[in-house]
């Protein structure tokens, strides 16, 4: 090594062991390990933060730099994307025939119900085909798939059979459903006019309409529901009964679950085809 650069060698060493020295003599000026024990206000010449602070330190350009988009009001004290929207051209903002295919829900009052219509007499070659193998030829249900047909009136009964025709309180809802999820390996796939048909038939089963009924967007909105009056809307029952305990709690070994879903005839045993499918079915 040349005798230039060993001199500039030890020069920056004693630069770094006179600034070391310095920090470990002079406590009054060295960085605050914890800004919440520090008595300096913020932003103050004191202040290790601050820009003032290093005036002298670091370069004018660098604390020019810091000044306008570091501290205080500056552009870089607000949070800013990494990278500027869109830069990486990923997603492409919906548009409203998109989001027209997923607005499907169709409340009580028949709203979203399109054109088309259905009976009877056609919904029932549909659900022979897409239906009857898990809800049964008459609606009764298969497999632990659910029942369609039949219980009205056994709701207050020891034995209540929760179906369409005894539980549900719109034929709207049959509309939604069918067309929502059903078939369970192809939703989406039946046309308005076969799903009309589908809801006609599911509801002349349950003897709710007649055969020569005729379901549409009209027509389907005014069914009476053998149940529609039996649920209680604005429950008047508090969340809970107890109120939040803080201390001398109850143990949890004592907590015991008296009820759950299956007991309540609330769900069936089984999830359905899945099961079936680990099944072997």
């Amino acid at each position: 090594m040349s005798s230039s650069r060993k001199l500039i060698a030890i020069l920056l060493g004693g630069a770094v062991l006179a600034t070391a020295t310095a920090w470990a003599g002079d406590t009054s000026s060295a960085p605050a390990s914890d800004a919440a024990t520090s008595s300096v206000p913020p932003g103050h010449a004191g202040d290790h933060n601050s820009v003032k602070y290093y005036k002298g330190i670091v370069p004018a350009k660098d604390l020019k730099v810091w000044r306008e988009e570091g501290t205080g009001n500056g552009k870089l004290a607000h949070y800013k994307p990494a990278t500027k929207v869109d830069y990486y051209k990923i997603g492409t903002t919906p548009t409203p025939a998109q989001i027209a295919g997923w607005t499907i829900a169709v409340p009580p009052s028949g709203e979203n119900l399109p054109a088309g219509s259905g009976t009877a007499a056609k919904g029932e070659a549909i659900y022979s085909t897409n239906c009857a193998m898990c809800h049964g030829g008459f609606g009764e249900g298969k497999n632990n798939y659910p029942q369609l047909v039949g219980g009205i009136g056994s709701l207050g009964t020891p034995s209540p059979e929760k179906t369409v025709g005894s539980y549900w309180p719109y034929a709207t809802t049959v509309w939604d459903y069918i067309n929502r999820a059903m078939p369970f390996y192809a939703p989406h796939t039946l046309k308005p006019d076969e799903v009309y048909s589908l809801t006609a038939y599911i509801l002349n089963m349950n003897g709710i309409t007649k055969s020569s009924w005729v379901a549409d967007a009209k027509s389907v909105p005014l069914v009476k529901m053998p149940n529609r009056n039996s649920f209680n809307w604005k429950d008047p029952r508090p969340v809970t009964h107890n109120s939040a305990c803080m201390k001398n709690c109850v143990s949890p070994s004592s907590i015991k679950i008296t009820s759950n879903a299956a007991t309540m005839n609330l769900t069936p045993r089984l999830t359905g085809p899945v099961d079936h499918m680990k099944n072997g079915k």
